[in-house]
């Protein structure tokens, strides 16, 4: 089955940048630091439009990966699949109709946590699990980042799990990359949130008794305006997963099966193997009938039920296969939950997106309003107001 990419994922008008470090012309302090509250992003054209082909990889005037691309030496482990999410990254990103210098990566603890250092962008390594958190702060301060969210599977969904759920329905406006290899890489292969059962790995000699997350669940029940899931072997469905995730006002989280060739190799090549992949990857696309296998199966709903069934007999028809819609919550629960049936493939694509107020949004229309009521305020004045002491030694 040819791989099928997202409709919501189109791409923007290019803009056109200098080359140079960026924010080399701007005095000290955070882009965008006298701005109290930009406008939503790609609403206030800042560059003259570039012409069709300029961007990525076309070379031109404009923006290209080299410039996305640091000097810092690449140090993930040869043949670690983030190598391939780093390159579509950097790709990607002068295809959008953001500056440069507002562009910002911020990255917690494990292999994933190096993205920002690759990156010739600003960007922040912060504390294990607490990304969302930084990003929180800082896309609060200053609404018009473009604020890109890199994580994985241990960082986001263990000691991070908290804050992910709580960004999630707050609905920041920003991108989440879920690295998920289903292991600890960086501390050396212990089984993580998301190892099947039985795992056996330096923490579970004996195997996992736990059973694992299934992040794209855990983020529809996060209420997620956005949700996602590609992999890292196929860069032209993992850009435009990207491009859609960015393109969406919310938090758009997006889950990308990476594979660890060091201490899970192979984890994903069911879904991502040329020979298996038609088999068990299920790509999504909003009114298209969910049919896989080179469309010889198909999934219809019995009941409250998806089952699989053989087009090719002439009992079924691709006409009694689900069609699909990202923005149906109840449907993307279903294919959410499709994560341990053997009979079942995994589902691919924008598995749901609803359009909603952003936090930052609304946390400025609530600061404004409050303004307006009841003047700018002093801080003085409310530091001395009310009851007062001074403590003399």
């Amino acid at each position: 089955m040819a791989d099928s990419t997202s409709s919501n994922g189109t791409a923007s008008d290019n803009t056109k940048k200098p080359s140079g470090p960026p924010g080399a012309k701007k005095p000290a302090g955070p882009p965008g630091a006298k701005k109290p509250a930009g406008p939503p992003r790609g609403t206030s054209p800042k560059k003259p439009t570039l012409p069709p082909g300029y961007g990525g990889d076309s070379g031109g005037d404009a923006l290209t990966r080299k410039d996305f691309s640091s000097d810092q030496d690449v140090r993930w482990c040869p043949g670690c699949g983030d190598y391939a999410i780093l390159a579509t990254m950097q790709r990607l990103l002068p295809e959008l109709d953001v500056a440069k210098e507002d562009v910002v990566f911020i990255s917690g603890i494990g292999c994933a946590g190096r993205f920002p250092y690759y990156m010739d962008t600003y960007g922040m390594h912060t504390i294990h699990g607490r990304a969302p958190t930084f990003a929180t702060g800082l896309k609060c301060a200053n609404p018009e980042l473009d604020v890109w969210i890199v994580t994985g599977d241990g960082d986001a969904l263990s000691i991070g799990g908290n804050h992910l759920i709580h960004l999630c329905r707050r609905n920041l406006d920003t991108q989440v990359l879920l690295f998920n290899n289903e292991i600890y890489g960086l501390t050396k292969g212990q089984y993580s949130p998301t190892s099947e059962v039985g795992k056996v790995t330096k923490s579970t000699p004996h195997g996992s008794l736990d059973r694992p997350f299934n992040p794209v669940a855990v983020a529809l029940g996060a209420d997620a305006s956005f949700v996602a899931r590609t992999m890292d072997r196929d860069p032209k469905h993992m850009k435009s997963m990207m491009k859609a995730a960015h393109n969406h006002a919310g938090t758009a989280f997006l889950e990308i099966y990476q594979n660890c060739n060091i201490f899970n190799d192979g984890a994903f090549f069911e879904f991502t193997d040329r020979n298996t992949k038609a088999d068990r990857a299920l790509f999504v696309e909003d009114g298209a009938p969910l049919t896989f296998a080179d469309g010889d199966q198909g999934l219809r709903l019995d009941g409250l039920t998806l089952e699989a069934v053989d087009l090719t007999n002439g009992r079924w028809s691709v006409s009694d296969c689900l069609v699909y819609d990202s923005g149906n919550r109840e449907m993307a629960h279903l294919l959410g939950r499709m994560f341990d049936q053997p009979d079942l493939p995994r589902p691919f694509g924008v598995l749901y997106q609803t359009d909603r107020p952003t936090y930052e949004q609304q946390l400025h229309e609530q600061i404004n309003a409050v303004r307006e009521k009841r003047g700018a305020g002093d801080l003085q004045t409310l530091l001395h107001q009310g009851d007062t002491w001074t403590i003399e030694g």
